[in-house]
């Protein structure tokens, strides 16, 4: 028989570890195409579920309309930030494009506290709250929702890359850009697509935070924290290895918070990170860069 503790911290896990995946999927996506890290993912996750909550539950406009036009309010966004604030940096010292991208993170948290406040708001429950039965534990259906969500986004992602054109773009930029420009493809137009894809994904990411977390408030931004050991374990550069480092980190999370100590769930995915830098410096996928001088 098989533990209902147990089937419940899996489903969480998964639950978990599928809205990390979308997370650190934009994270990688801008790292693999332009080689910039983005701090400012958390709160990218944080303007989504806040747009979301505006148009639905503030609003009244129906659900699917929300997301469409969250969407495509973050794409701009993500265009805008890449255009405006990172394209003149271009050739400059890697740690003043990070110290862009953080400071750009602490601009949006701003805004949004701005606009909407410190309290938390009611998640827009487009989501049933009622739980079935699985293995014989009562699972809520948001979780076993963000899970399909999240595999039809991948699914959609990999056909995208594959099969379109833009995509197979993406990915002669992210193998050499000096290659593909002479192949005539537009890195520049590739770095504002990969920044708006980006965005687009955290949309989604945080729109699932605020249905299996029952509610919006600035504390979603803090779940982008946990993108670092979730990249770091599948690689910088790997989309798959988001997608199975997303898994690990959230399954792990709820397997320690369940059966070792209260809290150790928050501590226990640093660790790994810590344990994979030293073990596996580029992840699970990454790719293995040898530099000589």
């Amino acid at each position: 028989m098989i533990d209902e503790k147990f089937v419940l911290l899996t489903i969480t896990g998964l639950a978990n570890g599928a809205i990390l995946a979308l997370a650190a999927l934009g994270f990688v996506v801008v790292f693999k195409a332009t080689g910039v890290i983005n701090f400012a993912q958390g709160e990218f996750l944080l303007v989504g579920a806040y747009l979301i909550h505006q148009f639905y539950t503030e609003w009244g406009w129906h659900w699917g309309v929300s997301i469409v036009v969250a969407m495509a309010l973050a794409v701009v966004m993500g265009i805008a930030i890449e255009r405006l604030i990172l394209r003149p940096l271009i050739g400059e010292n890697i740690i003043s494009v990070i110290m862009v991208t953080i400071g750009l993170s602490a601009a949006l948290l701003a805004l949004v506290l701005g606009v909407w406040g410190t309290q938390p708001r009611p998640a827009p429950q487009f989501i049933s709250a009622e739980s079935i039965k699985i293995l014989g534990a009562s699972v809520p259906i948001s979780r076993v929702v963000a899970v399909g969500i999240a595999g039809v986004v991948f699914s959609a992602f990999a056909v995208f890359f594959r099969r379109s054109k833009q995509g197979v773009a993406m990915r002669a930029v992210a193998d050499d850009q000096q290659a593909a420009m002479m192949q005539g493809i537009s890195v520049n137009r590739v770095f504002a697509l990969s920044w708006a894809l980006a965005a687009a994904s955290a949309v989604l990411g945080g729109m699932l935070l605020s249905q299996i977390g029952g509610g919006v408030s600035p504390e979603i931004a803090g779940f982008g924290v946990i993108v670092f050991p979730v990249v770091i374990l599948g690689g910088l550069d790997s989309i798959p290895g988001a997608v199975v480092g997303g898994i690990v980190i959230g399954l792990i999370s709820q397997y320690s918070g369940g059966y070792l100590l209260s809290g150790s769930q928050d501590v226990v995915p640093f660790v790994i990170l810590v344990l994979i830098l030293l073990v596996k410096p580029y992840g699970l996928f990454g790719q293995v860069r040898i530099e000589r001088v």
